[in-house]
């Protein structure tokens, strides 16, 4: 069987069991569009090298305790990881990452202004940890075209490739996670703006 054919569950389970040739695998499989999402949040080539390995090096230590549950979604996962490395670099830098949603996601934007004094950085925070809790709310089948959409800047035909619906499906979902986000950050009296 070729490895393009062989799927990342497949994959992932079978490093789990001891294959470490799998993860190799997985790490071309994905590397360019990880790499690629990183350098664009911090347009350093070696600052983005480090980032990419110390997602390897916590996706590795996660495999390895057995941790693992998203089953099937390990670009996401992934993505996740790089994308919450990215934040921590830039918290360590005392700067916060661009995250531009071509309109798609405004709540996002209360989280790219880099000239923030210490109080509203920590607001900013607080709101930060406060969405990743709000998407966690949402209906799984929504959370994933959210994430795909957001984190890996995914276009909705890639979305509705990658989860088998049609495009109307994929951009229905999305439009009802924004609904249901803000249903919930009403529900939570969340104020997004400063």
């Amino acid at each position: 069987m070729q490895n393009g054919l062989i799927t990342d569950a497949t994959l992932v389970s079978n490093y789990i069991k001891g294959d470490e040739g799998a993860l190799e695998t997985l790490i071309i499989r994905h590397k360019q569009k990880i790499y690629s999402f990183i350098y664009s949040k911090v347009y350093d080539r070696d600052v983005a090298e480090d980032i990419f390995q110390d997602t390897f090096i916590k996706v590795i230590r996660t495999l390895k305790r057995g941790s693992y549950n998203e089953e099937g979604k390990f670009l996401p996962w992934v993505m996740r990881i790089s994308h919450n490395l990215v934040i921590d670099f830039f918290r360590k830098n005392n700067r916060m990452p661009k995250f531009d949603n071509s309109g798609d996601f405004n709540i996002f934007s209360v989280l790219s202004d880099t000239s923030l004094n210490a109080e509203k950085s920590i607001i900013k925070e607080q709101v930060e940890s406060d969405i990743r809790r709000l998407v966690d709310e949402l209906p799984e089948d929504q959370k994933e075209v959210l994430l795909m959409r957001i984190y890996n800047d995914m276009s909705f035909k890639e979305i509705s490739h990658k989860t088998g619906v049609s495009i109307n499906t994929a951009l229905g979902r999305m439009r009802y996670a924004l609904i249901n986000l803000r249903k919930i950050i009403d529900k939570h009296n969340i104020v997004l703006t400063n």
